[in-house]
């Protein structure tokens, strides 16, 4: 194969080059006023300033400007792509090559990195190809451009004969690109890590709930979201459920989401209504970072109302499923994000009774870009219709059914809780009587008695029948002396512990206090404190308040 007679051009560059410089040199006129010469611009040799002639281009050796070329070059022939030339630069990097054999055996670093079927390609279709970045036998990295080569002039009708392999030496590119893909990588762990360490390591079990959660982190970038969850137990049988995502990504936003669940506790032991839970958030979410966004929903579970009480900041709607299957929204009232400030918001409430299952998620799992995200909801709603099974169960079902994997593009946060039918054996660990505290000094002893009463039909040991009555007694007293009317007395056991509450129409909460000796009165609360397992108060909807006692069950009693 005569090599010199090859073109290595791109198909028509040598042509349209060569239609320019001949224009160029028939317009330029002979120094000696001769006219135009007619021979090719290619040939014509050129004058310096000083008279000394410079070559043309096709004057040029192919093969010695091709061994001075850095990047490495080689030539093959036919269907089974026979070496006709190696440079230099070429022999350097993987040794001398025999010409005449097939690439297969005479480049085999070709044919690891993959290179002959694109060889293939490049004879079929007579147009260039390129792989970009593959790592060598040498350890180096080079891209390689394959570019057909034809036949004598290289023009479009003649048939392309071989195919010049340019490859250029980019392991500096490679290795930075590997670098940056090694920190994004860290960086993505350590948020994750930061994350993961902000969300709660085990969920609190309430009584009355059986509760499951999951997290997924979005995609593989390096950037994580803020989104989060938690289930806080308030005393007295009340179960506090939060989720939330702050805007944003990366561990700016996993930090600012951290403060705020922190925050989100400390207000949770005030035991106030979530509307107010959410107007501290607000504001403390304005001093964080003025310019980061967070919803959130805040909802509270009282088994003896069996509803969810909830206020919203801009956050998606509860989904609860009834025990026969039909979703319903908790979508009103919704407010704005945290964080905009000048907000009041307000509370709603959606029943929950035994037997159904209610959902909070953040918006990775219903927002699609193609999608609506009312249709994601939707979605979300046909999917929690038919999901049945323990709550982890129903947790991992809607996860799946939204098409969440470890390629998904955003984060994604579920609550799932369930207040669960009592029935058989377990309906007798969960009890309730009631006592309407009415007329004056003479509610004190009869609440006694009914408690007395109670306390015994439950079957629990003596002592702590005896410190039931004792807290009853106490509670009562407090709210003869301090309260109003409306009156009423709550007993209620679970399968783990006793709760003792006494509601009033007054709303001054009772604050423990050490009483001096010569004091006829303010030891009650102190009493209380001293002999319950925990104990407090909150302010009630409509005003006046209710003030609480529970005692763990010894596990003889449960």
């Amino acid at each position: 194969m005569n090599f010199t007679r090859w073109s290595a051009r791109l198909p028509g560059t040598q042509r349209r080059a060569a239609a320019r410089t001949e224009n160029v040199a028939a317009a330029t006129p002979d120094r000696r006023g001769e006219s135009p010469s007619p021979v090719p611009s290619a040939r014509v040799e050129q004058l310096t300033d000083e008279g000394e002639p410079i070559p043309g281009v096709d004057e040029l050796p192919v093969r010695e400007v091709l061994d001075r070329v850095p990047a490495l070059v080689a030539l093959v022939h036919g269907t089974d792509h026979r070496l006709a030339y190696v440079n230099d630069a070429y022999t350097t990097a993987f040794g001398v090559r025999p010409s005449g054999e097939p690439a297969r055996e005479a480049l085999p670093e070709l044919a690891e990195l993959g290179l002959l079927p694109l060889l293939d390609q490049v004879l079929r279709s007579g147009k260039p190809r390129t792989l970009k970045s593959r790592k060598a036998p040498d350890g180096r990295s080079y891209t390689f451009t394959c570019t057909p080569v034809s036949e004598s002039d290289g023009s479009a009708a003649t048939p392309v004969g071989g195919v010049l392999v340019f490859a250029t030496d980019v392991t500096d590119h490679a290795e930075a690109a590997e670098r940056l893909r090694a920190s994004e990588r860290r960086q993505r762990e350590t948020a994750v890590t930061l994350q993961r360490s902000l969300l709660p390591q085990e969920l609190e079990e309430p009584d009355d709930l059986r509760i499951a959660a999951t997290y997924h982190p979005g995609g593989t970038e390096a950037a994580v979201g803020g989104d989060w969850y938690d289930v806080i137990t308030l005393g007295g049988g009340r179960t506090a459920l939060v989720i939330g995502d702050v805007m944003g990504r990366g561990v700016r936003a996993a930090a600012v989401m951290g403060q705020l669940r922190t925050a989100v506790r400390a207000y949770a032991r005030l035991d106030l209504p979530p509307h107010e839970v959410l107007q501290l958030l607000d504001g403390l979410a304005t001093e964080i970072d003025a310019n980061q966004i967070a919803t959130c929903v805040y909802a509270v579970h009282d088994p003896n109302e069996g509803r969810l009480v909830y206020a919203s900041a801009g956050h998606l709607p509860i989904l609860v499923r009834d025990e026969n299957g039909a979703v319903q929204r908790a979508d009103e009232p919704t407010g704005p994000p945290l964080g905009t400030g000048g907000w009041m918001h307000a509370s709603g409430s959606i029943a929950l009774s035994p037997g159904s299952t209610a959902v909070l998620y953040t918006d990775g799992l219903v927002e699609r870009r193609d999608e609506d995200l009312d249709e994601g909801i939707a979605s979300l709603e046909r999917a929690l219709a038919g999901a049945t099974g323990t709550p982890q169960v129903v947790c991992d079902r809607l996860v799946r059914s939204a098409g969440v994997t470890a390629d998904h593009d955003d984060d994604v946060a579920v609550l799932v809780l369930q207040h669960p039918a009592r029935t058989g054996p377990d309906s007798d660990l969960f009890r309730n009587a009631a006592l309407e505290l009415l007329g004056g000094v003479e509610a004190a002893p009869r609440a006694r008695a009914f408690a007395s009463g109670v306390l015994t039909s439950w079957r629990f040991p003596t002592d702590l029948h005896d410190l039931g009555v004792l807290a009853t007694s106490e509670l009562v007293a407090n709210s003869l002396q301090h309260g109003t009317p409306p009156m009423r007395l709550r007993l209620r056991r679970t399968d783990r512990r006793l709760i003792i509450e006494v509601t009033d129409g007054d709303d001054h909460l009772p604050r423990r206090r050490r009483a001096e000796p010569v004091d006829e009165s303010g030891r009650g609360i102190a009493i209380v404190a001293t002999i319950a397992s925990a104990w407090g108060s909150r302010r009630t909807p409509g005003g006046g308040k209710a003030v609480w006692c529970e005692f763990v069950l010894p596990k003889a009693s449960r």
